[in-house]
């Protein structure tokens, strides 16, 4: 379902004035919890009373596994596959960061059962044409640092997204966003081992 508004701002069209949501068979939205939300500039109008909602979410563990995968499978294929993707790779930096990090990475059963999904529902092929094996990333083998034109199309990317300010807080040069993901990658896959 496409919910258009209009925008009060045009920026450089990274952001479109559509709300996307998504409904299907291939997504189990488990496991989830219900997440105490707030609006952010709350804490700057201690004078005015905002809303707050408590929606059911996504576990921080499933969000960080199914982005993992997909930046997994972005590198294994070294192509772009359409926009607005480095949005992942900021989001993993920023769990990467967060206090659900460890609990995200270990939590074993979350990250088979991604693997599990993806390798029925969404079976891709690396550059060579090979079936990839969501397992593997799962498992010690994850790859999320780009190279060559991979890397260059999400340098594109992610400028764009800064270039619109995307991120509510300023977000990290591209090349230090890389740094992190790396770092990332490398306690994944030391956790797995």
């Amino acid at each position: 379902m496409l919910l258009h508004y209009p925008a009060l701002a045009q920026g450089t069209g990274y952001v479109a004035p559509v709300v996307t949501l998504e409904f299907g068979g291939r997504a189990t939205g488990e496991p989830h919890q219900v997440y105490q939300v707030a609006c952010d500039i709350a804490e700057h109008l201690p004078g005015v009373l905002f809303p707050s909602a408590s929606p059911l979410v996504m576990t921080v563990a499933r969000t960080f596994w199914e982005k993992a995968t997909a930046a997994h499978v972005f590198c294994r294929q070294g192509r772009v596959r359409g926009e607005r993707y480095a949005r992942h790779w900021y989001d993993l930096a920023a769990i990467a960061r967060s206090s659900h990090f460890a609990a995200a990475v270990t939590d074993r059963a979350v990250a088979s059962a991604v693997a599990d999904h993806k390798s029925c529902f969404f079976v891709e092929k690396d550059a060579q044409g090979a079936i990839i094996d969501y397992a593997s990333a799962t498992t010690g083998r994850l790859n999320i640092v780009p190279e060559g034109e991979a890397k260059a199309a999400l340098a594109r990317d992610y400028a764009a997204m800064r270039g619109d300010e995307v991120m509510v807080r300023d977000a990290p040069p591209f090349e230090a966003l890389l740094e992190a993901c790396a770092d990332l990658q490398a306690k994944v896959n030391g956790a797995a081992a």
